[in-house]
């Protein structure tokens, strides 16, 4: 794959991808997270759970669109370790698929100073069948879907770990058969160690919502204009309050899998969300995870939804710009959702 990193990576820390969309100092970073507190809000779908938040759908899309989707759901995370499941936008071209991928960096470079990767992830290696996973730096350097939601888990949280995942297409059965392995493997890890979910372990899934417009492909409302996007957005909301709000189980899994793509053509979209495999496996694997370890069924509830148009860029100085144009012809949704025990 031919690409540039903006902070090129060495054997030991992986640098950064996107310089421009997401934060590159400590005080562009603070400037993001004091901006993205303040009005306006975007909207609202549900309170906060006051149970424990267990995982997290966040998106990934510049700071100065999406940060005040960030700040509504990231620090409802509690846990010190954070796996985070990343969308691997490029695997169609570099060919890979139908295995996880991590990486073997020992830590991550972010704005705040360095996050260190979990040792949990060798042990969950350890305990999980060889052909399911993969280690490819090159493929984590290539990506900017775990880096954007990193940057915000360290901000205040220094002692923070995370074990950094990507998910290329595959099948659903493979999917399926992917997500029950890990967990298997990493519920074995985690009750070993004593390790609960949500207060010592969490999962964030990284997934933007729909992407509309004619450089997307996806138009079914008209190239663009307010009719268009606000049936888009109407559509976005129908998904989340319908589609992924409620217990998680295997069923719904499915149907949000053959609802983002053609099933018999995994690699093709029916639904623009970038998250069409990132999603039902974060899900799954939380699922998973619930039923080894003995507690209540996977719950799902939305919390915040906004677009790259719908809400004022962010008002921040600093190095901090866009990577893409917005407008009513070309938006991408932005999700912010809370996974607790039932």
């Amino acid at each position: 794959m031919q690409f540039s990193m903006a902070i090129p990576s060495t054997p030991a820390l992986r640098g950064q991808r996107d310089g421009i969309g997401f934060a590159t100092h400590a005080a562009d970073m603070a400037a993001v997270w004091d901006a993205s507190a303040k009005d306006p809000r975007p909207l609202s779908l549900s309170a906060l759970p006051v149970t424990p938040v267990v995982g997290a759908i966040c998106p990934h899309d510049d700071y100065l669109y999406a940060g005040r989707v960030y700040r509504e759901i990231l620090p409802a995370l509690t846990a010190r370790t954070v796996i985070v499941v990343g969308v691997f936008h490029a695997y169609a071209r570099s060919g890979f698929r139908d295995r996880i991928v991590f990486d073997s960096h020992a830590h991550w470079r972010t704005p705040d100073g360095e996050i260190p990767v979990s040792d949990l992830r060798a042990e969950w290696q350890a305990h999980w069948r060889p052909t399911d996973w993969s280690v490819e730096d090159e493929m984590h350097d290539a990506e900017h879907s775990v880096e954007a939601i990193v940057y915000w888990l360290r901000h205040r949280h220094p002692a923070r770990e995370i074990v950094p995942i990507l998910v290329p297409g595959m099948s659903l059965l493979r999917l399926l058969s992917l997500a029950d392995g890990a967990a298997e493997a990493l519920a074995g890890v985690m009750s070993a160690r004593g390790l609960a979910l949500g207060s010592d372990v969490a999962i964030v899934i990284s997934a933007d919502a729909v992407h509309y417009g004619p450089d997307f492909g996806h138009c079914p409302f008209g190239e663009g204009g307010i009719d268009a996007y606000r049936a888009a957005v109407d559509a976005d909301l129908d998904l989340l309050r319908t589609s992924i709000a409620g217990t998680v189980d295997s069923s719904r899994i499915a149907a949000l899998y053959e609802t983002f793509v053609d099933p018999q053509q995994p690699d093709r979209y029916r639904l623009t969300w970038c998250g069409r495999f990132s999603i039902p496996f974060g899900m799954a694997l939380l699922d998973g995870l619930h039923r080894r370890l003995g507690n209540a069924m996977t719950r799902a509830l939305p919390i915040a939804y906004a677009t790259s148009v719908g809400l004022p860029q962010l008002s921040v100085r600093g190095d901090l710009g866009l990577t893409a144009p917005a407008s009513l012809y070309h938006f991408v949704g932005h999700p912010a959702v809370a996974f607790t025990s039932a």
